[in-house]
């Protein structure tokens, strides 16, 4: 069960105002770590009590990476998950202050993980939850929710929710049944009939709204509709799994018309808008462990793996790793450890293991002092920002089960 945290968040408002204040070629200061008060100071624990309880956590399901030298990682990355999952099966994203809440997105991500490791028990609560949220059946869900299940609606909705959590319950199923709930199909359903909704059954682009950068917007981003398609994609193959033939089929049709459309209205550059807006890591959506190639028109795979390519050299850091979008709106030259591992985990998923290796060694070497992955390294190369961060630990641990193979990969997995 999840030890709760609070921590202060620390904004450094004057030092950034004084950088702004230094002329336009001034860089912002450097962010600072956040972590927990009482949280591990090294990879080590203090509480013998709780090192035992998590060490039985650990042995009752399986450590992606063992035995390479990504093991540790990969331990630490596993109990920072299960730190921040609660017995009703929220997980927050972070150590406190605004990271205290349940995005559908990080929870998505961390329900396969805990699946892929073989805690199919912790991986159905999580579903369950996300079931039990308040859900608009023309957008889906809030773009997050309060530990407790309260709507949190100081933001807009995120459609891509959908898509996230629909990938996520065709994952867990595909690894064991046991993890997915009885509430999952209701879910399921749900979001299909939102989404198949908000793209008229593939025919047009869903409207416009924020995605994981999590700022307003006027056109529909890749963001957005990239979620949805790899989300239908991976609920057409559920209902196969689920001997609904019938609505498989019937999704099936709407994935096909989308990745058309998408290929039409956002191809050949794949931009965040198409031909505007830059590059950036929604990208890699389009491509497995997300997006069976299959599901795609021809000659799409061959343009968005190209666009990929540029999106890595363009969205380079100096320390090592890739800012969210090669247009970015935060200066500071930090990167951002979620969008280099979703790099990770497509290298992983098509073939290319030893950059898969690269990136993963990278986000080892730049853990902080107790162990867990943080947001963001800055551009001198020290953690910064919220740490752990229940999402980048959770791609770093699907990345792990793909180089090794564990579960073998199936429809959809390749």
């Amino acid at each position: 069960m999840r030890r709760r945290i609070v921590v202060p968040v620390l904004l450094g408002v004057a030092a950034l105002v004084a950088g702004a204040a230094a002329g336009p070629r001034a860089m912002p200061p450097e962010e600072q770590l956040i972590a927990a008060p009482g949280y591990r100071a090294q990879p080590a624990y203090a509480d013998n009590g709780q090192e035992s309880a998590d060490q039985r956590w650990l042995a009752s399901g399986t450590v992606p990476g063992a035995g390479t030298g990504w093991e540790d990682m990969a331990r630490w990355a596993l109990v920072d998950v299960h730190t921040h999952l609660e017995a009703d099966g929220a997980v927050s994203a972070g150590p406190g202050g605004p990271w205290d809440h349940f995005w559908p997105r990080d929870g998505s991500f961390a329900a396969v993980a805990l699946s892929r490791s073989g805690h199919s028990r912790d991986a159905a609560s999580v579903l369950d939850r996300l079931a039990r949220l308040e859900f608009d059946p023309a957008v889906g869900f809030q773009a997050r929710y309060a530990m407790d299940g309260t709507p949190l609606t100081d933001r807009p909705r995120q459609s891509d929710g959908c898509g996230w959590v629909l990938w996520a319950v065709a994952e867990v199923r595909h690894d064991s049944p046991a993890g997915v709930p009885p509430t999952a199909s209701g879910l399921r359903d749900r979001c299909v009939r939102t989404l198949t909704t908000l793209v008229d059954d593939g025919r047009r682009l869903p409207p416009p709204s924020p995605d994981y950068w999590e700022v307003p917007v006027t056109q529909t981003s890749l963001g957005t509709v990239a979620p949805m398609l790899a989300g239908l994609s991976a609920a057409a193959r559920d209902y196969a799994a689920t001997g609904d033939l019938a609505a498989s089929s019937q999704v099936r049709s709407t994935v096909r018309r989308l990745a058309s459309t998408v290929a039409r209205d956002m191809g050949p550059a794949y931009q965040r808008f198409g031909d505007t807006g830059g590059l950036d890591a929604s990208l890699v959506v389009l491509l497995p462990p997300f997006t069976p190639e299959g599901d795609l028109p021809a000659g799409m795979v061959r343009e968005v793996e190209r666009a990929v390519a540029h999106y890595q050299r363009e969205a380079s850091q100096p320390a090592g790793g890739v800012s969210p979008g090669v247009e970015w709106l935060k200066p500071g030259g930090a990167s951002w450890t979620p969008q280099t591992a979703l790099l990770g985990l497509s290298d992983a998923a098509t073939g290319r293991g030893g950059a898969a290796g690269e990136r993963l060694d990278w986000l080892d070497a730049h853990r902080t002092a107790y162990g867990s992955l943080p947001e963001k390294v800055t551009r001198t190369g020290r953690p910064a920002g919220p740490a752990p961060l229940v999402w980048t630990s959770s791609i770093v641990l699907l990345t792990l089960a793909e180089l090794d193979g564990t579960p073998e990969p199936g429809p959809g997995r390749s």
